[in-house]
């Protein structure tokens, strides 16, 4: 497959995820619900998500979300170069893993798609920084110690960004918020599988709304 990306794009997709400081984590088991959630998300003022390949819809619910003007669609849980191939196709800007894997990053890279690989430890990260990346998922986020483990990791790493995902919700989302080396985090509450099976839109909307007041910067007195 040949490069479909253009490299330089990845600050751009970074500004993006970073100034909603949420990225909603889907897992859709039927493409028809896409079109309602991409709506639904924008409606409550996301501009990403990453859909996850955890169900066989993935591709196609990419594909339909992609189709929202105002909305940057990513893969995530991308454990293969060839599902990277299906993400990209399907029209993912970017691609969020659980774990390093240097044959994902490679081929990303290779087709200039921005990467996010999941890190759990100071030697993934290390990983990362030697593949020339500098934003990691840090996955699962509550599991691994949550925000101390962040901090403690972000001391000798100074230029990594984190997106912490896994326990992450509306209780400790502004402390997770509040630590400088995290770029975003991801969250599943405004996109629970049962409000989307359920095709309660207009509760996605709400919840996104108030995820994103929520995370909204405190203006400085």
């Amino acid at each position: 497959m040949t490069a479909v990306h253009d490299s330089e794009q990845a600050p751009n997709i970074l500004a993006t995820i970073a100034a909603g400081r949420i990225l909603p984590v889907v897992v859709l088991n039927d493409a028809k619900d896409a079109a309602p959630l991409a709506s639904a998300l924008t409606a409550g003022g996301l501009r990403s998500a990453e859909v996850t390949f955890r169900t066989d819809a993935a591709a196609d619910a990419i594909r339909v979300m992609s189709e929202n003007p105002e909305l940057l669609v990513g893969a995530g849980t991308v454990l293969t170069p060839a599902q990277v191939d299906r993400a990209v196709e399907a029209g993912a800007r970017f691609v969020v893993s659980p774990g390093f894997s240097p044959a994902v990053v490679r081929h990303c890279q290779e087709l200039g798609i921005p990467v996010f690989p999941g890190v759990s430890s100071a030697t993934e990260i290390q990983m990362a920084l030697d593949a020339g990346l500098e934003t990691v998922k840090f996955f699962p986020a509550e599991q691994l110690g949550g925000v101390a483990m962040i901090k403690a990791l972000a001391a000798p790493f100074r230029s990594v960004r984190f997106i912490p995902t896994g326990g992450v919700n509306t209780r400790n989302l502004p402390d997770y918020l509040a630590v400088p080396a995290v770029l975003a985090v991801g969250g599943t509450w405004m996109v629970a599988p049962d409000l989307l099976a359920a095709g309660k839109w207009d509760e996605v909307t709400s919840l996104t709304a108030a995820a994103v007041a929520a995370a909204r910067p405190t203006p400085e007195a």
